[in-house]
């Protein structure tokens, strides 16, 4: 599985952010987070050997500033400074000053960037999560299924999850925002199956994200039961959002 030793590393390509450097907020021993889902590319949290430590801000700055001084100086073009690595992001407990380094050194070093975040939304009840989410360029906050059932089979979520109050936070970002969507199937569960995709539908209807990202299984899985969706069949799930003007940005 897939984790991350740095804080910063890259630029990488990405599928969905072009020449993207990564910041790992999360401890580099492991994996943290308060979701445990059964795609995740970082496997089981009870797999993860993290030392449970956060690195400190300080060090974030640093790691930050060296990175992006010795990409402008080498003219190695950055696309977007992406945070996602070992787990959530944003249960780091400095995450919103660490927003403000960012956003700072960005401008200083490439002020075309865009600053990204890949987030499971579960902390944006927190104002001072949600305030920094939404000073970055991207803020890509996932919703993977449409009822809570589905979403403790698929994220496995730790502690109390409530879709319904996620999304009323999220109701608060008045569309500023990229809805994320993993598409996927195996024995237990089918977030396309048509009362689950027309329930997921009637709450990007109700959200109105400025983009939503749809994507299905592309590396390695812990759960090995299951099955992904071809480009074709995603386009068929939300060809009646498209028909009403929402843009959809969908990899396989």
């Amino acid at each position: 599985m897939l984790h991350f030793d740095e804080i910063v590393f890259g630029p990488i390509r990405s599928r969905r952010l072009g020449s993207s450097l990564g910041v790992n907020l999360l401890p580099s021993k492991g994996k943290l987070c308060n979701f445990d889902c059964v795609y995740c590319e970082c496997g089981w949290n009870k797999d993860g050997r993290s030392d449970g430590k956060f690195p400190q801000l300080k060090d974030i700055e640093a790691a930050l500033e060296e990175k992006m001084s010795k990409a402008s100086s080498e003219r190695v073009p950055v696309d977007s400074i992406t945070f996602s690595g070992n787990g959530e992001p944003t249960i780091h407990p400095d995450f919103a000053q660490v927003i403000d380094v960012t956003l700072r050194l960005r401008d200083r070093y490439f002020p075309q960037a865009k600053v990204s975040v890949l987030s499971n939304a579960t902390m944006i009840g927190r104002k001072e999560v949600a305030e920094a989410l939404m000073r970055i360029d991207n803020p890509i906050l996932k919703i993977d299924a449409s009822s809570d059932e589905l979403i403790q089979k698929i994220n496995k979520p730790s502690g109390s999850y409530r879709l319904a109050e996620v999304v009323e936070n999220l109701r608060k970002f008045e569309g500023r925002f990229v809805l994320q969507t993993m598409f996927l199937r195996s024995e237990e569960f089918d977030t396309a199956a048509p009362q689950a995709l027309a329930a997921w539908m009637d709450i990007v209807r109700e959200l109105k994200p400025r983009e939503i990202m749809v994507y299905t299984i592309d590396r390695e899985t812990p759960d090995k039961s299951l099955g992904k969706y071809t480009v074709e069949e995603m386009k068929a799930f939300v060809q009646p959002l498209v028909d009403e003007g929402f843009e959809i940005q969908i990899r396989g």
